[in-house]
């Protein structure tokens, strides 16, 4: 197992064995969890890896920096992951645990899974088996069913938004450009990693049509499958290329499949890669017609009780290790160092008035400080089990899932989605100014 022991001393973690109590009315906060080292960074902030002090517990900690959100119009991103992640929970996702926040930054707490992500492990040049692969495949076929009966288009399904835990098992992570499409509704943004995008995606965007469904994750696990197999993708497509040449390239490229497979997997793959999105395999049941799967204990894969053909090294943390160099040495606003920081600008703040160039973004951090979701599973699930212990009490739903690693290290990063329509009638003038909240993860 790795040795955490050092990691606390290193980030001057408390050495004290008894364990602080905190007042179960009280908001969780940063205050609540030791620091213990960086382990990833993205386009929408950094993870770490923290303890909650009271019981001890890991968990992986993604903090983005509120100004920078402002000024990349990143916040309604933000709020619409928040929103998705509170209500759901699945055992091959990565759950959300608690959100919160401070003057500096916006904290999601989520699932620790210390396996590493499949990108990480393709550069590592880890050779996969049919037989890992195969569950991988499993595993996220029960984590996008369950994503399409909750309504959500996860939009970014790609290597390196699979994570392993420590017995191998994969989930889905990265929610920041997921979108929730109910009652027939289509999405219609250009949205996702341009390798990893269905054919529908582009051609709703050149051409307007009627725009595109779940099925597009379904591609997108076809891309991600192959790629792990083989070690390239299917389609030889990057960040430079230009929506109009794709649409020709999936009109006239074939795929080239691997002679040595089984022809049961590339029929599979076939049916995942199809173009044209109503003949394409997009659901569980879709899967178990599939020759290839027709062996799958489906309920053992559920319960995790299918042994995985690769097991993450156990004693090494699977992730770049100069995370936490940066965290430490370049970071300008460093974790272990905020709490004499958030005091210096408070004292600083009251010693005089704020310029007035500052207005117009203090306005929206106000907003961000308005809007922004607080959320505690624990008390949810505790609340949820007085209520079926007691007759009669109320049933809290405890559905909820979160993100880790948001650091894509392929050159290939998501394409920006287009700024959402304005509301007819928006709900305050710092709202309608600050243009960056988004209160809701409706079809984009």
């Amino acid at each position: 197992m790795f040795h955490w022991g050092k990691w606390k001393k290193r980030m001057g973690a408390n050495s004290s064995s008894k364990r602080p109590v905190f007042d179960e009315k009280e908001d969780v906060n940063f205050d609540h969890f030791q620091i213990l080292r960086a382990i990833g960074k993205g386009s929408f902030g950094k993870v770490c890896i923290v303890q909650k002090r009271d019981t001890e517990k890991m968990y992986a900690m993604k903090y983005m920096n509120k100004q920078q959100c402002i000024e990349r119009d990143e916040v309604r991103n933000v709020f619409r992951e928040l929103e998705i992640l509170q209500e759901i929970e699945h055992v091959f996702l990565v759950n959300l645990w608690y959100s919160f926040q401070d003057e500096e930054d916006m904290f999601m707490v989520v699932d620790l899974l210390l396996g590493g992500d499949l990108r990480y492990h393709l550069q590592q040049s880890v050779q996969f088996s049919e037989d890992a692969v195969k569950l991988y495949l499993c595993e996220m076929t029960l984590a996008l069913d369950y994503l399409q009966s909750q309504h959500i288009i996860h939009r970014d399904v790609k290597p390196d938004n699979i994570l392993l835990d420590e017995q191998g098992h994969a989930h889905l992570t990265d929610f920041n450009i997921a979108t929730i499409i109910k009652d027939g509704e289509r999405a219609t943004a250009l949205a996702g990693t341009k390798p990893y995008m269905a054919p529908e995606i582009f051609q709703s965007f050149v051409s307007g049509g009627t725009g595109y469904a779940f099925e597009v994750d379904w591609w997108s696990l076809g891309v991600t499958v192959f790629e792990v197999l083989r070690g390239w993708r299917p389609y030889d497509i990057h960040a430079s290329n230009s929506v109009e040449s794709l649409i020709q390239l999936f009109s006239t490229v074939s795929v080239q499949y691997n002679p040595a497979w089984p022809k049961d997997l590339v029929s599979l793959l076939r049916k995942l890669l199809t173009v044209n999105p109503e003949h394409r395999f997009s659901s569980l049941s879709d899967m178990q017609t599939s020759p290839y799967l027709a062996d799958v204990n489906w309920d053992a894969v559920h319960e995790k009780k299918m042994e995985a053909g690769f097991v993450p090294n156990k004693g090494r943390l699977h992730c770049d290790p100069t995370f936490e160099l940066e965290e430490m040495i370049l970071e300008s606003r460093p974790l272990h160092k905020k709490k004499k920081r958030l005091a210096k600008n408070r004292s600083r703040d009251n010693s005089k008035d704020s310029q007035s160039e500052n207005d117009y973004l203090q306005e929206c951090l106000e907003v961000v400080q308005q809007e922004f979701m607080i959320f505690n599973r624990e008390k949810l699930k505790k609340r949820q089990e007085e209520g079926q212990s007691e007759a009669g009490g109320d049933d809290v739903s405890a559905d909820g899932d979160g993100e880790v690693e948001a650091g894509a290290t392929d050159d290939d990063a998501p394409e920006p989605e287009p700024d959402p329509e304005p509301d007819p009638e928006p709900e305050s003038s710092k709202r309608s100014m600050c243009g960056s909240v988004c209160s809701s993860p409706g079809s984009c």
